[in-house]
């Protein structure tokens, strides 16, 4: 999906895509028209503006023409024609009524609409011609035009009433009717004619018609009064019966449709009417329950009635003599009579030998199977009965049509499925002759007509037709099982059943670990244990997965073995004996393919989500990664014949199958496979877009078309039956295919037919596998085959025999023949898999090589290692104990085949003796080198669990049982000498001390018991002693020493073993998620850190150090795998680093803290759309208030004075020029406070790049100039510019949003070009909240993103289309940064807070490895904020504490430490030579400087100090162009700092913290003032675009004014003071503190004389400047109800009004402070200047959307006539002044994030000025007047 978008509230009609003009397009619908406009994957609406017009109307359908012109039919006729989004004129009267089509083509435009015209215009939309369909000779009253296509002298037509005309134009008046239909209303009655290929239907439209079914035409038409319910001929095919709706039925001559009778003896409808076979009779069924019987001769007199049905009827038949008749109704029940008297029989024998006459009831033995076995619904509408073809229809509810055998007499019959009507078929019956069938569709009105083609026929028609269309119409085959299906093989038959369902999956944990982690948050906060020093690397395993897998082992392209066991992909070198792995899977692998070219390797797993990893088996490294297509699992994958698609099966119920495009990632097509199991896909060799399945009972030939699949099912005929397909191949044509079946033969087919079958094997032909000249087929027989190209003959057979092993084989083969379950050929030899999973090479002489073996079916859990030689002993339930070498020749040394299975196992101290434990609760001791039986015993019922010689000479034997005892043997005297009692549950673990004197045991209920040795006595041990106990061995999981291995959730997962290595330093553990972990020794405190290691699949049922603790032992139960792992000591690394996951929980530790850091992670980004008030105003809105009649209405004409002026005007003189537009000129501001990495370089440095509020802003250095992108509607938060130089000046931005919907206000990223500003996409993200960091490829085609949602999704697009590649959750805390390695595409890096992760693209999938640390002493994960990289897959990661982390692929090498004294917040890579830039947060010293660059492998490093005169310099942005480094920092400035001579230049100053409150612009020249929340007021110049002054003034500023003569600065704080400066020189003149609240507002008389104060403390203080500095308050304003917004003096300095809080403005006098009451007085003040909200003369400027959000300032211009606001929404707005009318019209102007705090106009109206709440940004426009 490219794009989608909400498209309207209400019902959208027309959509049509401009072709005139790229990615645009149009839609419409009930009063509204959009014009869309689609960028990257963002479809952005305008709507269309009526205007004056045209009025608001209903668009029924558009067309789109060259110049930007829509035409447009409306509902009441007219056309609207629109001109960009701008209505510019109507076609009015164009039809009389809604237009309902409009055909745009090379002669023009047609339309049509619901008055039956057809009109045609030129491509000007001037008339050509009108055709009025109701006036020709087809026409009627009423027809309707829904739709009409014009293509030269042609014109097609479609109407309401389903016809179809043809009009060809210069005869117009004659059109051609080409299909017709019924018309509205349900469509049930249908009747075929006794003798001619006619069909009668009639429906709720009051029609009844006759069709031909010959030549496919309407013949007759009839119009009744009522609508029609059903139908019947007579025998004769004279008289025709309708049921009417009302209750009455008519019977017409067929002839001419003349009426004969008309009776109503009913108030229901009438359902069912049926003739009687020698026609005397005519039977109707009412939905009242009855059924009438009327004579035909006696002009239907009523004979009898028929009453047994308690509901309505709804079916009906004779018997063939006419005597009698069978009904079902509603409830299902089918009812006898007699006729014609209608009396019930009840009597069953007396109806056995009837035979009927016609078969349409729904109930009877006959028609059971029609039915499903398990249902009881009522959903099959009709059935007819064909005797002599011995089939049967029905028509459903479900628009579905099924053949069925007649009769079928047992439920769930076979049945073929045709599809084509929507939904209800309400009718179905077989033409007289047999030859067609015709069904009827209730609510699509349609007449569908199906040929027959009986069995006999089908073989002909095979051949004969080559489409495949005649074979079977759309058939699908039948759900319920054939009865005929020959037993399945007991191997296959436990395979079916095998369900690979998991309680928990893996991608399950991440959540169930955040869900126990909440309910643990009280939990301990021990310092936990570091994870152990040493770590294991995966050596060997033993085990190949036959039991339930086919052809899953191949030679790649050397001559090296692939295959699979449990999750691991397994390469193996026969020659060295070794074996390479691919952990990339966490789950059981099901099945494995190779790539053409023998290199690469898919592999599918289980899974909540599987997924299907395809990986290189050179580098063993993941290529793609294929997910969210399958369900529970993949079981079936193969490679297309060029390498580039691959097809996969799901295990999900429907087995769905998959096409990819497995490099992109992407999903080609999908399909719904089979109900039953599929064991195997082949894609054919030659033609890419096809593929078999084949399966339980299934054989089916795909053709992929488009997205989807169509499969045909193989055609068997009589050559044999369908049988289970165990695999399949394709032959030497693409029609040519094999598969083999599981009773041994070999099927061959061409295209979909069954041509002949082969004999191949004694039982299932599991494995087959083409050859350049013939083929090699395996099966359960244990023989392989070799076959000529045609499987004419069988050249060579080899049995797999013990007899025929070859020397160097790697172990024994268990049986003679095992069942073969893999074969593939190369290399010279045949290489065999089989179900006891040993893996065979056959040379073509003979002789067999066993190179791999494992255990069979049935988990393993004994495990033993030798006391001083590298062997271990295993016992499995498959009844085999096993030894195996683990030394380099890997091995199965010696099997033993037992009379039960076993769970456990153990030699005795001395290596001679072996005992076993059995399931039977027997053990026995065994020769440990011959495996011959030594002495048994047999004392307890329930499986033997674990067996324990003591320490030293082995004197006694532990025997635990599964009854919940632990017997003690002597070992000499072969005696029971004690019986361990006291355990509540079934013993799981036990352990003896050194001494051999004291047993530990683990029980299931999770006991930790002791027992003294040798009687059992039971001992109570305090924990803290069990420590300091010496044990020999140790294998427990419970006590305090192993508190730290349970996880997180261990309720849902066990831990099942143990074992601790001999220095007692590492315990290795294994649970029942498939993890081996390995802890420090002993784990104490809860959640103890490991490291973790995924190859088994599900439980790992035991762990064993070796003796000399170099090997780690490891068994899985359901993979019957044995693992060999290497213990890797600490200091001792091998270069390749292991794959192992690090501990899953963060450690308390915090990752440090900061507080710029902490701001930036909890800060909450608002939306402009739901910002609220930024001052807590109450009361009710000036829009909402109700007004009070104004005394002084005068009359229209008056002698009195003219009223004067509102506003005092500055330049009378002049001709007023209202303002017409503001166009932004400036922007004072930078945002750096919360975001990082934001400026950078462009065009060789003479431009640099920034953002601040929603805007990106272009600066040129060298002028300051600036010019701006403005397309973003929220805040941008991040930015970075492509550096591929086929993308120059390319800027990706992101932006805030809300909900991730995709709507407007969801968050953006936009790409655009920083010189010309045009948008080249725009992406929609599924990041709620906001973007915070976007990235580019190297090849600059990807981006990258990172949300702020709460998973931090990490997602790629391809920018350029706007298509989202790959999207996963990064990490639960806050991402900072994510950065791709400037050479890769594939390659990326995402830091954040205690998170560092790398990431690969894999296709569609994203793979991360956390990084680890453990590698260096006392490292931590700290909090990590930026990143860069060098060479050789070197990165750098920025912490907290100022550190620099250097990572060689994930894995910590060094640090450096205190890079910067404070975090390091920004980080630069230059790719021209390698040099890194680092930003932090210091105090500048003389050697420090908070940026430093660095070389490529940052050792060495020089500081650079900037110049700013900050306490601390904290840098949020480097980055390094020629010879210089540009700097943005935390305090709002960008700074250009010169490498050579370290000379700083600042280029962009702003406010640091917001809001900016003041703004006061200078009297008569082009600067102003600002003053903010951070306690500065600033002093900028519009002209030289720069900052000239600033003063700190210690504490927030609110307020600034200049007096009139621009000599004096006033300046109001939030603390209550204020403080007037001198301009000339800066000095302090006065200060002065009389409130305690913040001052709002500050303002000089006009005669220079009053200074008026207003504060929060709803007060205004007046002080008289001639008095001198002393500043003596001379009085107040009393009674302002609530705090004070704005002032304004008078022009005369008598008056003050005063705007407050509770939305009341007051005038009052000056300097008394009297409020002013009078109307007429106020109506008469002119004013000084205007920055009141409040007032009748601004009431316009309240918006309809001020709910929440206020009007924060305004400005009259010093013209009188022009006025502009600010408002919480961000929103800058121009008006004309005054503006008393409610909802006032305006231009609106964005750009500053929510709350714009204060605006004013500079002097002469040149610019205006706006200052930024949320944004500490101050813009400047420039005022564009109108011409004169």
């Amino acid at each position: 999906m490219l794009s989608m978008a909400p498209g309207h509230t209400d019902r959208i009609f027309d959509i049509s895509w401009d072709l005139y003009q790229p990615n645009k397009l149009v839609s419409c619908g009930v009063k509204h028209i959009k014009f869309w406009s689609l960028c990257g994957n963002a479809l952005t609406p305008k709507r269309g503006v009526f205007g004056k017009t045209g009025d608001l109307q209903t668009i029924l359908c558009l067309a789109c023409a060259r110049d930007e012109l829509t035409y447009s039919g409306a509902l009441n006729g007219d056309i609207y024609v629109w001109k960009g989004i701008n209505l510019i004129r109507t076609i009015q009267g164009a039809h009389t009524a809604g237009i309902f089509s409009m055909n745009a083509c090379e002669e023009g435009f047609a339309t049509g609409g619901r008055d039956g015209c057809i009109r045609l215009w030129d491509l000007t939309f001037k008339p050509i011609t009108v055709i009025d369909l109701r006036e020709t000779d087809q026409g009627y009253k009423g027809l309707s035009v829904r739709s009409v296509c014009w293509r030269g002298d042609h014109i097609l037509v479609g109407t309401q009433d389903s016809e179809i005309f043809e009009i060809v134009v210069h005869e117009r008046n004659k059109p051609f009717l080409i299909m017709q239909g019924h018309c509205e209303g349900e469509l049930w009655a249908l009747a075929v004619h006794p003798t001619k290929p006619l069909a009668v239907t009639g429906s709720d439209d009051r029609s009844v018609r006759i069709w031909s079914l010959i030549d496919h035409a309407l013949i007759a038409r009839c119009n009744m009064e009522e609508p029609i319910r059903c139908a019947a001929v007579n025998v004769d095919g004279i008289h025709l019966a309708l049921g009417m709706k009302d209750g009455s039925f008519t019977v017409l001559r067929v002839r001419d449709m003349t009426e004969v009778v008309h009776i109503k003896d009913r108030k229901e409808a009438i359902h069912e009417l049926k003739y009687s076979p020698d026609g005397t009779y005519l039977a109707v069924g009412c939905n009242d329950s009855s059924v009438d019987i009327y004579g035909v001769a006696q002009r239907y007199k009523k004979f009898g009635e028929c009453v047994g049905s308690l509901s309505f009827i709804t079916h009906l038949d004779w018997s063939s003599d006419s005597r009698y008749l069978q009904t079902n109704d509603g409830n299902g029940k089918r009812l006898f009579y007699r006729m014609p008297g209608g009396k019930e029989v009840t009597n069953k024998e007396e109806i056995k030998g009837v035979h009927w006459a016609s078969w349409t009831c729904v109930s009877g033995l006959e028609v059971n199977g029609i039915w499903p076995k398990y249902s009881d619904i009522n959903d099959i509408n009709s059935v007819d009965g064909n005797y002599i073809g011995q089939v049967l229809v029905t028509a459903d509810d479900y628009g579905i049509i099924k053949l069925f055998r007649y009769p079928c007499l047992r439920k769930g019959a076979k049945f073929k499925k045709y599809i084509g009507h929507s939904a209800h078929v309400t009718n179905i019956r077989w033409s007289h002759d047999y030859q067609w069938v015709i069904s009827i569709g209730g609510a699509d009105h349609s007449v569908f007509q199906w040929k027959f083609i009986p069995e006999r026929k089908l073989k002909d028609a095979l051949h004969i037709a080559p489409q495949e269309s005649l074979a079977d119409s759309n058939s699908d085959e039948s759900d319920s099982d054939l009865s005929d299906v020959p037993e399945l093989d007991s191997e296959i038959e436990q395979e079916t059943q095998l369900t690979y369902r998991r309680q928990v999956y893996k991608e399950d944990l991440p959540q169930l670990k955040e869900q126990y982690k909440e309910r643990q948050k009280g939990g301990t906060s021990k310092r936990r244990e570091r994870a152990p020093g040493n770590s294991l690397r995966l050596h060997f395993v033993h085990g190949y997965r036959g039991y339930d897998c086919r052809s899953n082992l191949f030679y790649t392209q050397i001559g090296e073995i692939v295959y699979h066991v449990a999750a691991v992909g397994v390469i193996y070198n026969r020659q060295q004996n070794t074996q390479r792995f691919y952990l990339g899977h966490d789950d059981d692998i099901l099945c494995l393919a190779l790539h053409p070219l023998k290199d690469y390797v898919a592999t599918g797993q289980v899974g909540r989500d599987p997924s299907i990893h395809i990986w290189d088996t050179e580098t063993v490294k993941p290529l793609s990664v294929l997910k969210g297509c399958h369900q529970y699992g993949v079981c079936a994958v193969d490679f297309s014949a060029d390498g580039k698609r691959l097809a996969s099966v799901g295990i999900d119920d429907s087995h769905t199958i998959v096409l990819w495009d497995w490099k992109k990632g992407e999903k080609l097509s999908v399909a719904r496979g089979s109900k039953d199991k599929i064991f195997v896909v082949k894609m054919n060799p030659y033609v890419p877009d096809k593929l078999i399945t084949a399966g339980i009972k299934h054989v089916k030939f795909w053709r992929r078309a488009g997205g989807g699949l169509i499969g045909r099912k193989g055609y068997v005929g009589t050559l044999g039956k369908n049988d289970t397909m165990m695999c399949a191949v394709y032959g030497w044509t693409e029609e040519m295919a094999f598969s083999g079946t599981s009773t041994g033969d070999v099927c061959i087919w061409r295209d979909v037919f069954l041509v002949k079958t082969v004999k191949a094997h004694d039982g299932p032909v599991f494995s087959m596998h083409a050859l350049e000249k013939g083929f090699v087929t395996g099966g359960k027989d244990g023989v392989v085959a070799l076959w000529d190209d045609s499987f004419e003959r069988c050249l060579k057979t080899y049995a797999i025999k013990r007899a025929a092993l070859a020397p160097g084989s790697k172990g024994l083969l268990l049986e003679d023949n095992p069942s073969i379950r893999a074969i593939s050929l190369g290399h010279g030899h045949i290489l065999v898999g089989t179900k006891n999973g040993e893996i065979l090479e056959v040379d073509k002489s003979g002789p067999i090589t066993l190179l791999v073996q494992g255990h069979m079916e049935g988990e393993v859990w004994g495990l033993a290692t030798h006391p001083y030689l590298p062997i271990c002993a295993t016992v499995s339930d498959d009844k085999t104990l096993r030894i195996w070498d683990l030394s380099p020749s890997h091995c199965m040394l010696a099997v033993r085949k037992l009379k039960k299975g076993g769970r456990c196992c153990c030699f005795s101290p001395d290596g001679k003796a072996l005992a076993v434990g059995l399931n039977d609760g027997s053990f026995l001791m065994a020769n440990a080198d011959t495996l011959e039986d030594l002495v048994s015993f047999h004392h307890r019922k329930d499986i033997i669990s674990d067996i324990r010689f003591s320490p030293g000479s082995g004197k006694y034997l532990a025997v635990a049982s599964h009854d919940s005892f632990i017997d003690i043997y002597n070992v000499m005297s072969s005696k029971r000498v004690g019986i361990c009692k006291g355990a509540t549950s079934y013993i799981t673990h036990v352990d003896w001390d050194i001494r051999g004197k004291l047993l530990q045991v683990n029980t299931g209920a999770k006991e930790q018991l002791f027992f003294e040795a040798p009687r059992g006595k039971k001992q109570t041990i305090p924990s803290v002693e069990v420590e300091k106990i010496c044990w020999a061995s140790w294998t427990s999981v419970l006590g305090l020493c192993c508190e730290g291995i349970w996880p997180v959730i261990g309720e849902v997962t066990d831990i099942t073993a143990s074992c601790l290595t001999s220095d007692k330093m590492v315990l290795a553990t294994g649970d029942d998620l498939g993890f081996v972990k390995l802890f420090r020794y002993p784990a104490k405190g809860k959640f103890g850190k490991f490291k973790r290691y995924v190859a088994h699949s599900t439980h790992v049922t035991n762990v064993r150090w070796t003796y000399d603790d170099s090997m780690l032992v490891t068994l899985g139960g359901a993979d019957m795998s044995l693992m060999v792992w290497t213990n890797e000591m600490e200091g001792y690394r091998e270069k390749r680093p292991c794959d192992s996951e690090e501990s899953d929980t963060d450690s308390e530790e915090d990752g440090g803290y900061d507080s710029d850091v902490t701001r930036e992670n909890e800060i909450s980004y608002t939306i402009r759309a739901l910002s609220t008030n930024i001052r807590p105003m109450f009361g009710v809105k000036p829009h909402l208030q109700q007004k009070e009649p104004s005394v002084d209405e005068r009359p229209p004409v008056s002698r009195a004075p003219p009223r004067p002026e509102k506003l005092q005007t500055n330049n009378v003189g002049k001709k007023k020029r209202p303002i017409e537009d503001l166009v932004l000129e400036l922007v004072f501001g930078y945002r750096g406070r919360d975001c990082r990495n934001n400026v950078h370089y462009l065009n060789d440095g003479d431009d640099i790049i920034y953002h601040t509020a929603s805007i990106g802003i272009l600066h040129n250095v060298a002028t300051g100039t600036q010019s701006f992108y403005q397309e973003h509607n929220d805040d941008i938060l991040c930015l970075t510019v492509n550096q591929h130089p086929k993308f120059i000046n390319v800027v990706a931005t992101g932006q805030v949003g809300d909900l991730a919907d995709m709507s407007a206000t969801a968050p953006s990223i936009h790409i655009w070009d920083a010189m010309n500003k045009q948008t080249l996409s725009i992406l929609r993200c599924y990041h709620s909240k906001g973007v915070c960091s976007v990235s580019f490829s190297a090849t600059g085609k990807l981006l990258l993103s990172v949300g702020l949602d709460p998973e931090h999704t990490i997602t790629i697009w391809r920018w350029q289309e706007g298509a989202k590649i790959a999207s996963r959750a990064g990490h639960n805390r806050r991402i900072f940064v994510a950065e791709f390695r400037p050479d890769s595409d594939s390659q990326f890096v995402s830091v954040g807070v205690k998170h560092v992760k790398f990431w690969t693209l894999a296709g569609r999938a994203l793979l991360s490895k956390k990084g680890l640390v453990s590698t260096l002493e006392d490292a931590r994960m700290q909090t990590m904020l930026a990143v860069a990289f060098g060479a050789n897959n070197l990165t750098f990661t920025g912490t907290i504490s100022g550190d620099v982390c250097v990572w060689k692929d994930h894995i910590l090498c060094r640090t450096v430490a205190r890079a910067h004294n404070g975090p390091v917040f920004a980080m630069f890579t230059t790719l021209r030579d390698g040099l890194i830039v680092t930003g932090g947060k210091e105090r500048p010293s003389r050697e420090g400087g908070a940026v430093k660059l660095w070389d490529q492998e940052l050792r060495r490093c020089r500081a650079f100090r900037l110049d700013t005169g900050q306490a601390t310099d904290c840098v949020r942005s480097v980055c390094r162009g020629k010879g210089k480094i540009l700097v943005g920092t935390r305090s709002a400035e960008i700074i250009e700092v010169g490498e050579k001579n370290a000379a700083c230049n600042i280029l962009v100053n702003g406010h640091v913290d917001g809001p900016i409150w003041g703004l006061v612009t200078h009297p008569s020249r082009d600067f102003f003032l600002s003053a903010a929340e951070d306690g500065t007021v600033r002093l900028w110049d519009i002209a030289d675009k720069k900052m000239l002054n600033k003063v700190n003034l210690g504490h927030a500023a609110r307020t600034v004014c200049y007096s009139p003569e621009g000599d004096m600065v006033a300046i109001g704080m939030k603390n209550g003071e204020f403080i007037i400066l001198l301009v000339s020189s800066l000095k302090i003149w006065g200060k002065k503190r009389d409130r305690r609240c913040s001052i709002h507002d500050i303002r000089f008389s006009p005669d220079s004389r009053f200074l008026a104060v207003g504060s929060s403390e709803n007060s205004v203080d007046f002080y008289d400047l001639t008095l001198g500095p002393t500043l003596n308050r001379i009085s107040y304003c009393r009674d302002i109800p609530s705090f004070v917004i704005q002032m304004d003096f008078s022009a005369d300095s008598r008056y003050l009004q005063v705007s407050t809080g509770c939305y009341k403005r007051h005038v009052y006098e000056v300097p008394s402070g009297k409020p002013v009451l009078d109307q007429a007085t106020m109506d008469r003040i002119t004013w000084a200047t205007w920055t009141s909200i409040l007032g009748d003369e601004v009431l316009g400027i309240w918006s309809r959307h001020a709910e929440k959000a206020n009007v924060n300032c305004a400005c009259v211009s010093h013209s009188g006539i022009s006025l502009v606001t600010g408002d919480d929404f961000g929103m800058v707005k121009l008006f004309d002044f005054p503006c008393p009318e409610k909802f006032a019209k305006h231009k609106r102007f964005l750009g500053h994030s929510p709350h714009v705090t204060n605006i004013r106009f500079t002097s002469g109206d040149r610019h205006v000025v706006s200052a930024g709440g949320d944004d500490c940004s101050l813009f400047v426009w420039k005022c564009v007047h109108m011409p004169h």
